[in-house]
């Protein structure tokens, strides 16, 4: 017996098996059944067909009536949707009990979180080449607003950088700034030279100096990314700083700006 596909599911929304849903459609076909005409009508597997017939008659959709042999008869449709809701509802009010008191205990640790946080949580240390690229992507991906770069090798972006060329052509859509210092003898360097002339198509201002005092990335005035030198490691060394803090970020702006100021235009 081929059964409706639409009623199925809607019994299995209401909280029964599959099996089960199939079964009691059957089962409405006819005054009562045998396990095996079960079985049969429905096309769920014998060896299936009395354990489902038991989850029905505990849930009390289904009556059985004992003799030689066993026959099974479904309630009434709007009795057994009637208790199915009501087997929801008790489900959905232990719910709203459990999840009452689970957030009664949860939000005491989260308060407490919120207090006793690390007082340096805002400084991210790298020196991994692959992750300093990734933090350096990252950044540029979060600026909305302005993205500030000192740029000075060695790069962690190749050249090309098509990645950093779609934000750069975003933020200038969107009215933003970009603006990046290059050395003076970047423009000895033709690959450089290339770069520079591509970032500017997108909307990149950029501006030359003789020195640059770090790397350094600043988008939005509040993410910095920047390489400091490691007087640990020796002379060459650098350790990347990736830091959330609007105060410093602010500070190293300013200081931006008034490299810039003194720069030359390209």
């Amino acid at each position: 017996m081929e059964l409706e596909e639409g009623p199925i599911s809607d019994l299995v929304a209401l909280g029964l098996a599959r099996y089960e849903a199939r079964v009691y459609l059957g089962l409405i076909r006819r005054d009562s059944y045998t396990a095996a005409e079960v079985a049969r009508e429905t096309d769920v597997p014998r060896q299936r067909v009395y354990d489902v017939l038991d989850a029905l008659v505990r849930r009390r959709l289904v009556t059985t009536h004992p003799g030689r042999v066993a026959t099974y008869s479904a309630v009434t449709p709007e009795l057994a949707v009637a208790r199915l809701m009501a087997l929801q509802r008790e489900s959905v009010d232990r719910l709203e009990r459990v999840s009452e008191g689970l957030a009664a205990v949860l939000q005491p640790v989260w308060s407490d979180g919120r207090v006793h946080t690390d007082p340096l949580d805002y400084i991210e240390i790298l020196r991994d080449p692959k992750a300093i690229a990734e933090r350096f992507a990252d950044i540029q991906q979060q600026a909305r607003h302005e993205l500030l770069t000192f740029c000075k090798p060695p790069f962690v972006a190749p050249e090309e950088n098509t990645e950093g060329i779609k934000v750069v052509r975003r933020l200038h859509r969107a009215g933003g700034t970009v603006r990046a210092i290059y050395l003076d003898d970047a423009l000895d360097n033709p690959g450089t030279v290339e770069h520079i002339k591509r970032f500017a198509d997108a909307g990149e201002q950029a501006r030359f100096t003789a020195e640059l005092p770090l790397k350094l990335v600043v988008a939005d005035s509040s993410l910095v990314l920047c390489d400091m030198p490691d007087p640990v490691a020796g002379a060459g060394s650098t350790t990347t700083l990736f830091i959330e803090h609007p105060a410093l970020a602010g500070c190293l702006r300013l200081a931006f700006l008034t490299v810039w100021e003194g720069a030359a235009e390209g």
